[in-house]
């Protein structure tokens, strides 16, 4: 039915205020949701939104991931990825378009990830990427701490570590620990603490850590080229990612893996309190040795001090012992003295009472006879020895072949001195010599005769 001329006309809304209306419609009653499908589109211009299509298979909305939040988010954003978004549905009123606000994406399958997580964990274990286990100095002289630099994270590190070992030189280096920029960024300090000349592999530490979250949130952890840079550190690593159940490529590449954040920094230092509880132990233990020593050492002493006997007292002995020794001295003295005089009188007593003369002639006329029986004497054995050789000489010369020789027969020899007993010992121009009874011949063989 169409109006009368009568009635009055409505107020008429412009565009951008209908598209206000709108978006305050859509943002007021639908809010922040969760959206799953598949990018399409995916657009990054020069300004560092990332402009995208989220559809399912009978319906797409546009998207946008501003700079700000895209820098926290791990998943790639590919097309044809099926992701999870959380947004704001919104409206731009310049052209009226319907979308969605993300602020935050994370891939759809869990599954996908786990497995691209476990390809790359086997790759690097089998190319030994995960083969460090440098022992970590304890106590660190400075403990190198990578890590953002307003998480819950790095709050609990220090606060465990003013508690344990106020000791503890503690630098620092904030990094981006979630989004894209997370593994660059700790790949870029890590490189840089490695060429620190004044850092020491012996005494200085670096530790990678963050809180917990999701396996998208920690999937800059997972990064190979982080895994492999931990590897290839100079200085040793601690990773702490996440909670106890939380396992990243950056936890198998480091020298060490902590648990918690938490853990971490009670691994790294010792803890104070039971330093203090050991040394008053300790104290304790040397009190008891010192007191039980200083005993044992005064009951030494007072047995010592009772056998002990005052030097005048020593003295006075060793003089009495002298004086002895003296008295006996002088008395065997005088007793072996008055022996050898007696002797010497006795002596001189016997001397006195001999004629050395008629000794003399005594003596004199003895020696005479026996040097005339020792000359009648020798006189009889040299006759006898004599008879004796002249009867040996007899004998031999029966028995020499000399003898024989004188009668008129010879000797034959060869040339070595050998005798010649037989003819066939010969040969004809052999050289002989004869030996005669009275001198030699030199023969030569002209023929041998046979045996008749």
């Amino acid at each position: 039915m169409e109006p009368t001329s009568t009635s009055p006309t409505p107020k008429a809304l412009s565009v951008s205020q209908l598209n206000q209306r709108a978006k305050q419609t859509l943002e007021r009653d639908v809010g922040e949701v969760w959206v799953e499908g598949e990018l399409s589109n995916v657009s990054r211009p020069a300004s560092g939104h990332i402009y995208f299509t989220l559809k399912d298979d009978r319906a797409q909305i546009r998207c946008a991931l501003f700079r700000q939040r895209a820098r926290f988010v791990a998943a790639p954003m590919r097309d044809g990825d099926q992701v999870k978004l959380r947004g704001r549905v919104s409206l731009f009123e310049p052209r009226g378009d319907y979308q969605l606000i993300a602020e935050a994406v994370q891939a759809a399958g869990l599954g996908e990830l786990l497995a691209a997580f476990e390809r790359l964990k086997a790759q690097l274990e089998s190319e030994g990427v995960f083969a460090n286990t440098r022992p970590l100095p304890f106590p660190p002289r400075k403990i190198l701490i990578l890590s953002s630099a307003t998480g819950a994270a790095i709050r609990d590190v220090l606060a465990v570590l003013a508690a344990r070992w106020p000791l503890a030189d503690v630098t620092l280096i904030p990094v981006p620990v979630q989004g894209a920029e997370a593994a660059p960024a700790m790949i870029s300090a890590l490189g840089l603490l490695n060429r620190q000349a004044r850092l020491d592999p012996e005494q200085d530490v670096v530790l990678i850590t963050r809180g917990g979250g999701s396996l998208e949130d920690l999937w800059a952890f997972n990064n190979e080229h982080l895994a492999r840079a931990i590897f290839h550190s100079r200085l040793p690593v601690m990773s702490a990612v996440g909670h106890e159940v939380d396992v990243t490529l950056a936890d198998f590449a480091a020298d060490m893996r902590a648990p918690t954040p938490s853990a971490a920094a009670e691994r790294l230092v010792p803890d104070q309190h039971a330093l203090k509880r050991q040394l008053a132990q300790a104290e304790q233990r040397l009190h008891r040795s010192m007191q039980a020593r200083l005993e044992r050492d005064s009951q030494r002493l007072d047995t010592l001090r009772a056998r002990l006997r005052h030097p005048d007292e020593q003295l006075a002995r060793q003089r009495q012992h002298l004086t002895t020794l003296h008295q006996r001295l002088t008395r065997a003295m005088q007793q072996t003295l008055a022996q050898q005089k007696a002797q010497a009188a006795q002596l001189t007593r016997r001397l006195a009472s001999q004629d050395m003369a008629r000794l003399h002639r005594a003596e004199s006329e003895r020696i005479s006879s026996l040097q005339r029986r020792l000359a009648s004497a020798m006189q009889r054995m040299l006759e006898a020895r004599q008879a004796r050789l002249h009867s040996a000489a007899r004998e031999l010369n029966a028995v020499s072949p000399l003898a024989v020789l004188g009668r008129g027969y010879a000797i034959a020899q060869d040339e070595q001195g050998q005798v010649i007993r037989r003819a066939e010992d010969t040969q004809p121009g052999q050289l002989l010599k004869l030996r005669l009874g009275e001198g030699r011949l030199n023969v030569e063989v002209k023929r041998r005769y046979k045996k008749h």
